[in-house]
């Protein structure tokens, strides 16, 4: 126990958190600021299936080499490094399956993320995701990594007026048809 009056302590403490508030005041954003809308996210139904087989055009799964399928999309947005841009952030996440007449461990699936306005394609990546399944590993789910980009925004339009896509991407052929 203290020998200091239980107002005293009392007092210090509050003395204490009255010192330390202006430094706490300063993490986060400036007050009555919100984040900038971020633009919607959609995965396109025709290529967020991605089949890979030994032989062109099979259907049989002993044929089945690799099996992809798009399950989300995150990301992020902040105000850009210029006024009026809006600086995204965006992240395809895939589940791959290895099939039973994939070669090795490892392979590289291409993946495709873009923005739109309307019916408008502003801005398309595609890159190869590498992917190492583990041994005794045949399904896994990756982060096909982040990519950036700039979006213009004004005072009437905002990163909301946007949709970010992913994909695979796919020959016409390799389309999946019902």
């Amino acid at each position: 126990m203290s020998d200091r009056p239980p107002n005293l302590r009392w007092a210090q403490r509050a003395a204490l958190s009255a010192m330390l508030l202006p430094l706490l005041a300063d993490c986060g954003p400036p007050r009555n600021q919100f984040a900038p809308p971020c633009p919607g996210q959609a995965i396109l139904g025709d290529v967020a299936d991605y089949d890979v087989h030994r032989v062109a055009g099979a259907s049989d799964l002993t044929d089945l080499v690799l099996h992809g399928r798009i399950v989300g999309i995150q990301g992020s947005c902040q105000e850009g490094d210029r006024k009026n841009q809006l600086a995204v952030t965006a992240n395809v996440v895939v589940e791959l399956t290895r099939g039973p007449a994939m070669p090795g461990r490892e392979t590289d699936v291409p993946v495709f993320v873009a923005v739109t306005d309307g019916d408008a394609i502003l801005d398309k990546r595609v890159y190869l995701m590498h992917v190492a399944f583990p041994s005794n590993v045949d399904r896994v789910t990756l982060n096909a990594g982040p990519v950036q980009l700039a979006l213009p925004v004004t005072s009437t339009k905002s990163g909301a007026a946007y949709t970010i896509l992913g994909g695979f991407q796919i020959a016409p052929d390799q389309m999946r048809r019902s």
